[in-house]
C-alpha cells in the first residue's frame, strides 16, 4: 500500500498552550487509521488542520496528500480534495429535512433553482448505503443520535468522500448503534474509502484499525500495526506509563443510609398521558458508590434530573429523604441546600458556560461562596478555582481561560468543581467518562474513591458496564422508567444485568 496522506512536522500553538510539537502522521490508502491519545494530546486539533478548520499559515509544517502538498485555505479546499471530517458535534440543522442537510451547501441546482425530486432521489440512494431508508423530506431533529451520525456519513458520501475523518464517531451512541456504525466503517473500507478515526474507546478501535497512532502531551510518540496493537501497549504509550488496574482500589467502608428516595413518579414534560418514572425507589449510603445500569432510554438520566431540583418532568411525587429527614428538592436551589448536586451528561450544554473563564464557571453554582457581603469577591473567586484547578489536575495556563479551549476530559474537571463547590453529600454523575481518556477517567474514578472516602455517596449513571462493574458497591437495574433489580458488587455481571434489563432473570428490588 502506498501513502494517501502524510503530514510532516506538524506544529499550533494557541495563546499559553503548545497543542503541536513536530507531528508526523503517514495514512495509506485504504486504510483505517485510528490515532489515539489523552484529553488535549491533539487529535482534534490536528484533524481540524488536514480539514481546512485551521487554514495553512496558522500552523507550522506541510501536508501531503495524494502526492501534492497542500495549501488549505478552509473546509471547501478539503472537502475539494475529497477529505470530509465529521466532528464529535454533528453538524446538522436539526428542523431541515435529511435531503436539506445532506446537500446543504452543495445543492442539486441549476440555475440557481432547487431540483428536489432529484435531491430526493439521490439521498434515498446515499441512505442506502449507509442503512437507511428514513423518507428524504423526515426532519432531523425527529431521528435518534445514531440515525443521525449514519446521516453523517452519507452527506460525506454525497461529496465524493475519498478521506473519512470521524471524532469519537460513537461517543454518544448505545451499543447496538456503536456496532452498526463501525460494521459500516469496514464496508466503506471495502469500497475503498480512506478513513481516520479518534476514539478513546480502544477494544472499538482494535476491532477495525489497520494501524493506530498514539499522540501525547502534542507530540506523536508510536506508530503501530494491526498485530501489534493491544490496549495495555496503547494505554502506556497515551499516558507515558504502566497502568496495571483500570480502577483504583478501594476498600468499602459503606456507613448508615445517607439518602433515600421512595415512591418516586414523574411525568412527560410534553405528553402529558406518559409516565416517564413509576414508582422508583433506592438508597444511597455513607461511603458508597451506588450504580444505575440500563439501556438507552431506560430513564436513568430522567430520575437523576427529576431528583435534582425537578429540572426534568412534571407532576413528580414521591419522598427524599437526607440523614432519615424529608427533605425538599423542587427547585434546584433547595436540592443544592438539601446536599445534592447532579453532573450532567452533556457538559457543553447543561453543564458550562463555554465562553466564561475557568473561575466563573466554578463559582456559578454557589454564588454565595465566593462573596463577601452579597457582593462578588473576585480574588477569592480565583482562589477557590485554582484551589480545584490543583486538586484535580485541571491542564490549562492559568483560571482565567476560556473553557471552550479545554480538552473534554477538562471540562469534566471544571464541571464536577463546580458541584465540588457547593459540598455536596450525595454527588450524581451522569455518564462522568463519556467522551474522555483513559488517564483523565483514571483520575476521576480516583477523585469518586475520595468522596466516599469523606463518608460522602455517590450515584453513577454510565452505559459501561465495565465501569460501573469496577467501581460501583451496588448497581440498580433499570428499565422502562422502572428499576427492575439491584446487585451488590459480589453478585452483578454482565449477563445478570442484561438479564434483568431483558426479563429473563434477576433479583427483585
Amino acid at each position: 500500500m502506498t501513502a494517501l496522506l502524510e503530514m510532516r512536522g506538524i506544529g499550533k500553538a494557541f495563546p499559553g498552550v503548545r497543542a503541536l510539537d513536530h507531528v508526523n502522521l503517514s495514512v495509506e490508502a485504504g486504510e483505517i487509521h485510528a490515532i489515539c491519545g489523552e484529553n488535549g494530546a491533539g487529535k482534534s486539533t490536528l484533524m481540524k488542520i488536514l480539514s481546512g478548520v485551521y487554514p495553512q499559515g496558522s500552523y507550522e509544517g506541510e501536508i501531503v496528500y495524494d502526492g501534492e502538498t497542500l495549501a488549505l485555505r478552509g473546509i471547501r479546499d478539503s472537502e475539494a480534495k475529497g477529505i470530509i471530517i465529521i466532528h464529535q458535534e454533528l453538524a446538522l440543522v436539526p428542523l431541515l429535512s435529511i435531503a436539506e442537510n445532506l446537500f446543504l451547501g452543495n445543492e442539486v441546482a441549476r440555475r440557481g433553482v432547487i431540483n428536489w425530486p432529484e435531491a430526493f432521489q439521490k439521498t434515498e440512494g446515499w441512505l442506502a448505503k449507509v442503512g437507511l431508508n428514513e423518507p428524504p423530506a423526515t426532519p432531523v431533529g425527529k431521528l435518534g443520535v445514531g440515525k443521525q451520525q449514519l446521516i453523517e456519513i452519507a452527506k460525506a458520501l454525497a461529496k465524493d468522500v475519498r478521506l473519512l475523518i470521524l471524532d469519537e464517531p460513537t461517543a454518544a451512541l448505545q451499543e447496538n448503534d456503536s456496532e452498526k456504525l463501525l460494521d459500516l466503517m469496514l464496508e466503506l473500507k471495502a469500497q475503498g474509502v480512506t478513513q481516520i478515526i479518534i476514539s478513546h474507546k480502544l477494544n472499538e478501535i482494535s476491532r477495525v484499525a489497520d494501524r493506530i497512532t498514539v499522540l501525547r502531551d502534542g507530540r506523536s510518540v508510536s506508530t503501530m500495526d494491526r498485530d501489534e496493537i493491544s490496549e495495555d501497549r496503547i494505554i502506556r504509550d497515551m499516558v507515558g506509563r504502566d497502568m496495571a488496574h483500570r480502577y483504583p482500589e478501594r476498600v468499602p467502608n459503606v456507613g448508615a443510609v445517607l439518602m433515600e428516595v421512595e415512591g418516586w413518579s414523574v411525568w412527560h414534560p410534553e405528553q402529558r398521558e406518559r409516565q416517564v418514572i413509576h414508582d422508583a425507589a433506592l438508597t444511597v449510603r455513607r461511603g458508597e458508590i451506588v450504580g444505575i445500569a440500563g439501556l438507552m432510554g431506560a430513564g436513568r438520566t430522567e430520575l437523576a434530573m427529576s431528583l435534582f431540583g425537578r429540572s426534568y418532568g412534571r407532576g413528580q411525587t414521591g419522598t427524599v429523604r437526607m440523614n432519615g429527614q424529608p427533605v425538599d428538592v423542587s427547585t434546584v436551589q433547595k436540592a443544592i441546600a438539601a446536599g445534592l448536586s447532579y453532573v450532567t451528561e452533556d457538559r457543553k450544554v447543561l453543564g458550562l458556560i463555554l465562553e466564561e473563564p475557568i473561575l466563573r464557571n466554578i463559582s456559578l453554582a454557589n454564588l454565595a461562596g465566593v462573596a463577601l457581603r452579597g457582593v462578588l469577591d473576585k480574588r477569592r473567586e480565583a482562589q477557590v478555582a485554582e484551589d480545584y484547578r490543583r486538586a484535580l489536575a485541571i491542564r490549562t495556563p492559568g483560571v482565567l481561560q476560556k473553557v471552550v479551549n479545554l480538552s473534554g476530559g477538562n471540562q469534566q474537571k471544571v464541571v464536577l468543581s463546580k458541584w465540588l463547590f457547593t459540598d455536596p453529600q450525595v454527588l450524581i454523575l451522569d455518564e462522568p467518562t463519556r467522551g474522555i481518556d483513559v488517564g483523565a477517567k483514571f483520575e476521576i474514578y480516583q477523585l469518586m474513591n475520595d468522596l466516599v472516602a469523606q463518608g460522602r455517596g455517590v450515584v453513577m449513571i454510565s452505559s459501561e458496564m465495565p465501569e460501573l462493574l469496577g467501581m460501583c458497591d451496588r448497581i440498580y437495574v433499570m428499565n422502562e422508567g422502572r428499576l427492575v433489580g439491584e446487585l451488590t458488587r459480589a453478585e452483578a455481571s454482565q449477563e445478570r444485568i442484561m438479564g434483568m434489563i431483558l426479563g429473563t432473570t434477576g433479583k427483585a428490588a
